[in-house]
């Protein structure tokens, strides 16, 4: 098969829908080597990731360099140049999709990772919400199947766009398979002493923002005695909702039971998550919440949340709070730090449950038996 997809965010955008992107075509292009995989994209700011699939002999990159023609010919041309190029499907996978393509015989799929903008919209602008409804709800009435990364989301796509669910087909959100290659405790002691870490830590990773509720988790903390108390150490990055956090972390005198750090490589998150006593994430509202799945593959009992995908991703070995309860959230995160024959027990629990649910290879397979069903 000719397979074409939307490559923008897979060559300009470092993490969430840019890692989605080279994840799903890193697995397809290595389960499935006898189909080409076309990458269109108007511009390639990245020329690391440029070299990566240049140098695929199973990727074709498509792409015109041009910011300002290119944002047209994403929109408007590409399906003219899919037909010479004997394209059979489309695969628009952060949202959106191209025009033209039923005119020009093209089958399409659209992935949906969340409607985060409807379900949280206080962290959107109102002119971004306006822009991101109408990409959505258009590529989902114009799309030939939808592709969910998790049944909350397929969800909240009939809810809020009136589909039907028989359009919808949900595909678990691939984890980078490098997360599977289990790694020894003397490489993930070398991160942590990089960074100087405590030999006992709780681990939050995810952009800093005010969805993902890290000041429920240090709310939490303060409620915890400070005999039973560790340090959380924070992987990411914010703006605003960053600054509040460092903020409440001056007023109230948490200097020390916050250890800030930005954004890491797969190799030393690997190495964070490995070490960490909880990885804690109470998030308001995923689309599927990946972070939770790389922990358990390393070995790291979890703490979530109740609501949205989050039970879907951690599984019924993790320990689920109310996000929107402090005293939910600091009672798991006792349990977990307190009990160590719980801790064991979600240790094996979640990992079984992490290889079993999201292995890469069974992720391509279903997507490629949708393209299938699709010609």
């Amino acid at each position: 098969m000719k397979i074409a997809y939307d490559a923008k965010r897979l060559f300009n955008n470092n993490t969430g829908l840019g890692n989605y992107s080279r994840t799903m075509i890193n697995i397809l292009s290595e389960y499935f080597p006898d189909n080409e995989y076309q990458l269109y994209t108007p511009l390639i700011k990245n020329k690391d990731f440029e070299a990566a699939y240049s140098g695929n002999s199973r990727c074709r990159i498509v792409n015109r360099d041009s910011k300002l023609f290119g944002s047209i010919w994403r929109s408007y041309c590409q399906a003219s140049e899919m037909k010479k190029d004997g394209v059979q499907i489309y695969h628009g996978l952060s949202n959106e999709i191209t025009n033209g393509l039923s005119n020009k015989g093209i089958r399409s799929v659209v992935t949906i990772h969340d409607l985060a903008f409807i379900t949280f919209p206080g962290m959107y602008k109102p002119i971004d919400r306006w822009i991101y409804n109408s990409k959505f709800r258009k590529a989902c009435r114009n799309c030939d199947v939808i592709l969910s990364i998790s049944k909350s989301t397929e969800n909240d796509i009939v809810k809020y766009y009136g589909i039907s669910p028989e359009k919808i087909q949900t595909i678990y959100q691939p984890v980078n398979p490098i997360y599977y290659k289990a790694m020894d405790l003397e490489e993930a002691a070398s991160a942590t002493q990089k960074y100087k870490l405590p030999k006992d830590y709780m681990l939050y990773v995810g952009s800093i923002n005010s969805r993902k509720n890290l000041l429920g988790i240090l709310k939490a903390m303060q409620t915890i005695s400070p005999g039973q108390r560790i340090p959380l150490v924070v992987v990411g990055n914010g703006r605003g909702y960053k600054q509040e956090v460092m903020q409440y972390i001056s007023s109230q005198k948490m200097e020390k039971d916050v250890i800030m750090l930005g954004t890491q490589d797969n190799r030393e998150l690997m190495s964070l998550y490995r070490l960490a006593r909880l990885f804690v994430y109470p998030s308001f509202y995923e689309g599927f919440g990946l972070p939770v799945v790389e922990a358990m593959l390393c070995g790291c009992p979890v703490v979530s949340s109740n609501v949205s995908s989050l039970p879907e991703a951690a599984g019924p070995a993790s320990l689920l709070a109310d996000p929107y309860s402090v005293e939910s959230i600091a009672d798991c995160i006792q349990k977990g730090l307190e009990d160590s024959a719980l801790r064991e027990r979600m240790i094996d629990e979640g990992y079984r449950y992490a290889m079993e649910n999201f292995d890469p290879g069974k992720q391509a397979g279903k997507v490629m038996e949708l393209y299938k069903k699709l010609i």
